[in-house]
């Protein structure tokens, strides 16, 4: 990233934070940016969720580490992120129609994690995220073994849990992520 795209990102950053400060009661932003400001492999991460639409912000603080834990906040999964087999297993057993790329390879380039059940059931607590989307989740191994993967979405409002062949992609699901600072 050269300066200009790095302060552009620093500046959209913050004008999120303080547009949504229900999702970091008690932080400050100078402590937030004194960390990016440091850490410009993580910045790069994050320019990487803003530009496959994922609208990282800050949602709490991990208080053993002291890094702050972005999650990918838009309204509906990533847009640069959907139509993914879950990872690269499910993607080679594709025999016809593979897509581009799976899941745990993007995010892996990306630098960042898959967003948890529990980790996506508590970004629902900010908004209706996936009303009409569907994001893929870390999905545990025994599910995985099976050949499955997981992924949620909000309907009726609620959050549900799903399953799926890991070698199945639509082009409404995506997957969001985590990202510690």
């Amino acid at each position: 990233m050269d300066t200009q795209e790095f302060e552009a990102l620093i500046r959209l950053l913050k004008t999120r934070f303080e547009k949504h400060k229900n999702r970091h009661a008690g932080l400050d932003w100078a402590g937030v940016q004194a960390r990016l400001e440091v850490s410009p492999d993580k910045l790069k991460s994050l320019y990487e969720m803003e530009a496959t639409g994922g609208e990282p912000d800050v949602v709490g603080l991990d208080e053993q580490s002291g890094e702050f834990i972005f999650f990918d906040c838009a309204a509906e999964s990533p847009k640069g992120r959907r139509s993914l087999c879950y990872d690269r297993e499910a993607l080679d057993s594709r025999k016809e129609h593979k897509p581009a790329n799976s899941v745990l390879d993007m995010a892996a380039a990306m630098g960042i994690e898959l967003l948890t059940e529990d980790e996506y059931r508590y970004l629902q607590q900010f908004g209706a995220f996936d009303s009409k989307t569907s994001s893929w989740l870390a999905t545990p191994a025994e599910i995985r073994a099976l050949d499955g993967a997981i992924f949620g979405d909000y309907r009726y409002g609620r959050v549900f849990i799903y399953h799926n062949g890991a070698q199945s992609y639509y082009g409404v699901r995506g997957f969001r992520a985590s990202l510690r600072v």
